[in-house]
């Protein structure tokens, strides 16, 4: 009785002590509002100049959630439409993807189906007038916003197209619903090996997985590759529905925690599985985030599929959305979430900031160890790291500055103009005759160059110089170093073929094949594809997921 006695007691004093909390926590939360209310009003009254109450506001709750964490965000009513877009991968408009250079915004690929394309838009138009209102010095975002609309709605271009007599072109064509293919591509990429790339989880993302493994099963897939790499995300729902396509009906996959013990939510797969034992494997990279590391981690975690590539972002975070006055939206992190193997696998705790606000990785030697279903060691704090890692060279200069430039870009926009048609991309080559072309197409004049190694001989000169041992015997010695280092960039360009030619032939064949061309011909030759692919056809699949296939 003594014992029951002192239990309530005890839960008595709590009950009082979180009241008091809660009130003080409220009561903080009031002065602080009052505070700011009564600062903004002041500004208001007596600053020298007016103030915009809109954007002054929105600065401020920028600002503070800003110092929250990058996924919590407001949504005025006019903002909305991304936010819409992001969720459902569709929106009123033209179907195409533009971007700025120094003349101003340009269609950079129109989407295969779309107004934009059927109207006879090409890469490179540059954007003259909308409507009769002039773009030129205009913001792509601003265009963006121009060319979006209701759908059925009319609108007229004006375009200065690009290595053409008739330079100037007028279109005038009907916006339409755009949907954002999730899936850009399904096929066999090996022999017995099925492909899906999949690059957003969206409310379509689901049917076009589900349609694709199908297909693929029936034209004799004996493995598949979920291609998750560059996918940063999207809906929880789907990545669910997804992971249900090769998990057994009623799998927990997921458990989501928000704040206090009450906010536990635990998704499960709710469908019946096509396949439950076809070998599998998911390609990942740095920037798959989210909803894909839920995929990855999870099919991880159970010994389903072989995780292929490098480690994954890392953003175990889960959002909701919560309406505002005056039609705005809030989308606030509302939980964090765990896998099967139960460990989170967010790689930043927003909540721990350095003395000078920024954030950082959590170390690897501070991560926790956690066990798959088969009682493999998995990691928590720093993403999914992949069963097997692929080492992709890294980018030299030359590259850098070809694509940065738009070299290859333009390069194809001209070769499409005057050449009909190339191969298909499964045969496609960049041959000694194109690529010829394509030397001959930049212009040393205008190419720039980071001349790294001619800044180092310089610079080492001026040091050698200032130290005193510059003499004639040394200046000779640097004077021929230096001309050894010279820059050539015909013969730059020679020796760096192999790593430009991915480039050329994608902005070729997206040109006359679109994105699904550039797809098609950047798996023939994919380190992690190859990888999968030896993987799924063999008995080392299960021997990496420790069981026998």
């Amino acid at each position: 009785m003594k014992k029951l006695t002192l239990i309530a007691a005890s839960l008595v004093l709590l009950c009082v002590l979180a009241s008091a909390a809660t009130r003080s926590k409220k009561n903080e939360i009031s002065r602080n509002l009052d505070i700011f209310n009564a600062l903004y009003k002041e500004l208001q009254t007596f600053y020298v100049d007016s103030i915009d109450a809109e954007k002054s506001i929105n600065t401020a709750i920028a600002a503070m959630l800003d110092d929250i964490d990058p996924y919590t965000e407001y949504f005025s009513a006019k903002d909305q439409d991304a936010f819409r877009t992001m969720t459902t991968g569709e929106y009123g408009g033209i179907g195409s993807v533009i971007q700025q250079n120094d003349e101003g915004v340009i269609i950079a690929e129109p989407y295969e189906g779309s107004p934009a394309q059927k109207a006879g838009l090409l890469p490179g138009d540059l954007f003259l007038t909308i409507d009769g209102d002039s773009v030129l010095g205009w913001t792509s975002a601003r265009v963006s916003d121009k060319l979006k609309g209701q759908s059925g709605s009319t609108l007229k271009l004006v375009m200065k197209r690009p290595w053409t007599a008739d330079s100037i072109k007028t279109f005038e064509f009907k916006r339409a619903k755009i949907q954002i293919p999730p899936v850009p591509y399904v096929g066999m990429v090996r022999p017995g090996v099925g492909y899906i790339g999949l690059n957003t989880f969206s409310e379509k993302s689901f049917p076009e997985v589900r349609a694709g493994v199908e297909k693929l099963i029936k034209e004799g897939a004996k493995g598949l590759i979920l291609d998750l790499r560059g996918n940063g995300g999207g809906l929880v729902e789907s990545a669910v529905e997804i992971l249900g396509l090769f998990l057994p009906k009623g799998t927990a996959v997921l458990t989501t925690r928000g704040k206090g013990v009450l906010n536990e939510k635990v998704y499960k797969t709710s469908i019946n599985p096509i396949d439950t034992k076809i070998p599998l494997a998911v390609l990942v990279d740095g920037n798959s985030a989210s909803a894909s590391e839920i995929v990855s981690g999870a099919l991880q975690d159970l010994d389903r599929a072989v995780i292929i590539g490098n480690r994954s972002y890392g953003k175990g975070l889960v959002q909701s959305t919560r309406e505002l006055p005056y039609d705005g939206l809030l989308k606030v992190t509302v939980a964090k979430y765990y896998i099967p193997s139960g460990r989170l696998i967010q790689a930043i705790d927003y909540s721990r900031r350095n003395p000078d606000g920024s954030v950082a990785r959590i170390p690897d030697s501070l991560t926790s160890v956690f066990k798959t279903a088969g009682g493999r060691e998995v990691r928590d704090g720093g993403g999914i790291t992949p069963d097997i890692k692929i080492e992709y060279p890294e980018v030299n200069r030359l590259t850098f500055n070809v694509v940065r430039d738009n070299w290859a870009f333009n390069f194809a926009n001209k070769y499409a103009a005057t050449h009909d048609t190339i191969a298909p991309p499964e045969t496609f080559e960049v041959t000694d005759e194109i690529y010829s072309e394509f030397k001959n197409f930049i212009d040393p004049a205008k190419f720039n160059y980071d001349k790294v190694c001619e800044n180092a001989v310089k610079q080492l000169r001026e040091i050698a110089t200032a130290e005193g041992y510059m003499n004639d015997s040394t200046a000779a010695q640097f004077d021929v170093l230096a001309i050894m280092l010279r820059h050539d960039l015909g013969r730059d360009l020679d020796i760096n073929r192999k790593n430009l030619t991915p480039y050329i032939a994608g902005e070729l064949l997206s040109r006359y094949y679109f994105n699904r061309g550039e797809v098609i011909y950047s798996l023939r030759d994919d380190q992690a594809v190859d990888s999968a692919a030896a993987v799924l056809t063999t008995p080392r699949f299960g021997e990496i997921l420790g069981k026998k296939k």
